[in-house]
């Protein structure tokens, strides 16, 4: 059942007036993968009506005016990603497709699209309902930060786009509970995992600079964007305040994350697994060759790379499915009329943290000044692929699937720290879950810029490439790695990047083909060392490249000199093979 996004669907299912209206920076793909998806077919599961209006042209009102005004409030998403990162690259160019665009082309999703579907919304709905914002795009951008395509701190996005609330976080239960509150006209500023403006703060809260003081002063932005960071487990976290002119931006403490059963029971929800056919017209979303047959298996990392967003926004406690859940939704693929038995993804943010935290984590949250797994893994943490490996293998003897991929990104050092199981789990994986290559992100291999990174040691990389080749070569498999780099992140020069050009070329004998610029997004660490040019662990001064051109010069020590040293080598073996063709002849 797909939500109702048109003007004829509520007639056929005779709703006068929706509770709700989302508005998506993508186009409607009914799919668990799909943020506004869940939070609609959720809300829709606990009684409220709830339609979606996708891509709404923002030149005029006709797509924002098709479904009418909602009776409770407005929920407004950039998308499954930033609108500014899908936007432009690294280097500032604009991106000419968008894989959650019919068609393909990146010409339906605006600039700051929260903040343009929310002006759209106040230009055409006078004194209308409450405009709540959610999504990674809000949630990522909910306090003061900085921001890389203006080149300067800017106010919460709640300022900016002037809503009224704003749900951070995944967001289900925060947003049922909201609902709730507005439809049973109780205090909504009590709901937990909610931002809102007020002239006065509550007591108990941490008061953070203001933004005045964020914005003329690093330090003080350093200091609130660490208070920030460490405030977002629902475990451990107090409320948040921040002084904006003559008002006050409150974030109260984080909603619960959800237990196993109430992650199973949103993956139960009625989705469609495809585009809804109002836009389906305009032509194919890439986005759906690979989501439609993917299964989440669970949500956070504990990883907590610094160019990451994902512990803001996700969480740094791992929450998974049951083996239940997961695997009657494989089934339930099997029946869907496109699939040809190919699942392409079983995972989550990091594909084998499933089925294993730390328990003094689960018990009082995550530990505010101790990462789990950098610089060295935590001996709380007991990594334990066991789980994942008999998860794989269920889903692999259902009837009509033949093949289950792994797709989702690996951390490689957990499965070398995996004593017990870790050996088997990538014999597993190199057996029975890739096709050909293994995609992995080391991001680089300078020890300098990997401390920077929040990533392990090149020592690791080594290892992990050594015993894949040799798997390969047990079992006559011919199979590769595929490596993820940046250049340009805090901390990398030029030296740095012929450090890894030199690494590539001796250790793994490879030219590299993924390698991006590093992109300052909202709410990493990393951004923040870019911006500040000081060390978040040691607040010393850092080297940092801001100079657009020097970014893809650093790219192209990679890419380009490399190239040339295998077109050379290539050239070599054809000129000998001619010559002993030449020497045959005469």
């Amino acid at each position: 059942m797909f939500l109702p996004t048109t003007p004829e669907e509520l007639k056929r299912k005779n709703i006068k007036q929706l509770d709700i209206i989302i508005v998506s920076g993508d186009t409607y793909i009914d799919n668990p993968f799909i943020g506004a998806s869940i939070i609609g077919k959720y809300l829709y599961a606990n009684g409220f009506t709830v339609g979606i209006i996708a891509q709404p042209n923002i030149s005029n009102g006709y797509d924002i005016k098709r479904l009418g005004e909602p009776k409770l409030f407005w929920g407004v998403t950039g998308g499954s990603v930033d609108s500014m990162v899908a936007n432009y690259t690294a280097s500032l160019k604009k991106r000419k497709s968008d894989d959650f665009t019919p068609g393909g082309l990146n010409n339906k999703r605006p600039d700051r699209a929260v903040i343009k579907y929310s002006n759209l919304i106040r230009q055409h709905f006078k004194n209308t309902v409450p405009i709540v914002l959610g999504g990674i795009e809000a949630s990522l951008r909910r306090i003061a930060h900085y921001d890389y395509w203006s080149d300067k701190i800017r106010k919460s996005i709640l300022l900016d786009a002037k809503a009224d609330f704003l749900i951070y976080g995944m967001g289900e239960k925060a947003t049922l509970n909201l609902a709730k509150a507005l439809k049973e006209k109780s205090d909504p500023k009590q709901v937990k995992g909610l931002c809102y403006l007020s002239t006065i703060p509550p007591k108990d809260f941490y008061i953070l600079p203001s933004f005045d003081e964020v914005y003329s002063n690093k330090d003080l932005f350093i200091k609130m964007f660490d208070v920030f960071y460490k405030n977002n487990d629902p475990l451990n976290s107090t409320g948040l305040v921040q002084k904006y002119d003559n008002r006050y931006w409150i974030q109260n403490p984080p909603e619960k994350y959800l237990t196993q059963k109430e992650l199973d029971e949103i993956h139960r929800l009625d989705f469609e697994r495809s585009v809804h056919p109002y836009y389906a017209k305009e032509g194919k979303v890439k986005a759906t060759e690979t989501i439609n047959f993917s299964i989440t298996s669970h949500r956070g990392c504990y990883g907590e790379c610094n160019f990451c967003a994902i512990a803001v926004h996700q969480g740094r406690t791992i929450r998974w499915r049951s083996k239940k859940s997961i695997l009657t939704e494989a089934k339930h693929l099997t029946e869907h009329k496109e699939f040809k038995g190919y699942i392409f993804d079983v995972g989550g943010p990091t594909a084998n943290m499933y089925g294993y935290e730390c328990e003094k984590k689960l018990e009082d949250g995550a530990c505010k000044n101790k990462r789990c797994i950098f610089p060295n893994k935590c001996n709380l943490l007991k990594v334990n692929h066991s789980e994942q490996i008999a998860l794989l293998n269920e889903i692999k003897s259902i009837k009509g699937i033949k093949k289950v991929f792994v797709a989702s990104g690996l951390r490689y050092d957990l499965i070398l720290e995996d004593k017990k199981f870790g050996h088997k789990y990538l014999e597993n994986l190199i057996k029975n879950n890739i096709s050909g290559q293994l995609k992995i992100a080391p991001e680089h291999t300078s020890e300098t810029v990997l401390a920077k990174m929040g990533k392990p040691s090149n020592s690791n990389l080594i290892k992990f490439t050594n015993e894949f080749y040799r798997i390969n070569k047990k079992n006559n498999l011919k199979q590769f790695l595929t490596y993820y780099f940046i250049a340009a992140h805090p901390g990398c020069g030029i030296k740095e990047m012929k450090e890894l050009k030199s690494f590539v070329a001796t250790n793994l004998k490879l030219n590299p083909e993924q390698v991006q610029i590093f992109t300052p997004t909202p709410s990493t660490y990393s951004t923040l060392m870019y911006f500040t040019e000081k060390d978040i662990s040691s607040s010393e001064n850092i080297f940092v490249e801001k100079k657009l051109g020097m970014k893809i010069k650093q790219k192209k020590i990679l890419q380009e000199s490399i190239n040339k040293g295998f077109n050379k080598l290539k050239q070599i073996n054809s000129n000998k093979k001619n010559q002993k063709k030449s020497s045959t002849k005469r």
